[in-house]
């Protein structure tokens, strides 16, 4: 499993849809996820630290958690089926370890909430993850790390992505 950092929130709205780049903290790898525009503002608020007028589902999950003496360990996106990307939150109760599914867009808005570290497995980024440089060449130089690329410039990679590039190979 490689541990990850949110990239970037990207919003289409004419298409309806979002995609939220996780990126390895020691690798060049991202790894897109396609969600909905709405799943993709409260990642963005919760990067942001901007309050939503009224409580979202990953605030609701903070207050049970609390209420239950409960934190969030991590969260993994552990598996892919077609186009579908799947997470695991893993809960500590006292001794207990609590593992419980959930879609990534919530997993990954309630990590930031909670600051628990996100997690991908290595059979995932194998699969769906993209270099970050994957468009230049190799013996290209860069003029930018990427963390000094621009927005337009993801976006510019971003679109030219399809779902069924994602699409698992066998």
């Amino acid at each position: 499993m490689r541990k990850v950092k949110i990239d970037a929130v990207l919003f289409d709205q004419s298409k309806g849809a979002a995609v939220v780049t996780l990126a390895e903290e020691e690798g060049e790898r991202i790894l897109p996820i396609f969600i909905g525009i709405p799943e993709g503002m409260t990642i963005f608020r919760e990067l942001n630290r901007t309050a939503s007028p009224r409580p979202l589902l990953h605030d609701l999950l903070q207050t049970i958690l609390q209420g239950l003496q409960t934190r969030l360990e991590k969260v993994m996106v552990d598996a892919m089926s077609d186009t579908t990307f799947y997470a695991r939150l893993y809960l500590r109760q006292q001794d207990a370890l609590i593992v419980v599914d959930a879609r990534p867009s919530d997993a990954v808005a309630l990590a930031i909430k909670l600051q628990a570290p996100i997690y991908v497995a290595d059979e995932v980024l194998e699969a769906s993850g993209r270099r970050s440089d994957h468009a230049v060449p190799a013996e290209t130089p860069r003029p930018q790390r990427r963390e000094e690329a621009s927005e337009d410039d993801l976006h510019s990679w971003l679109e030219n992505l399809r779902p069924e590039d994602f699409a698992d190979p066998q």
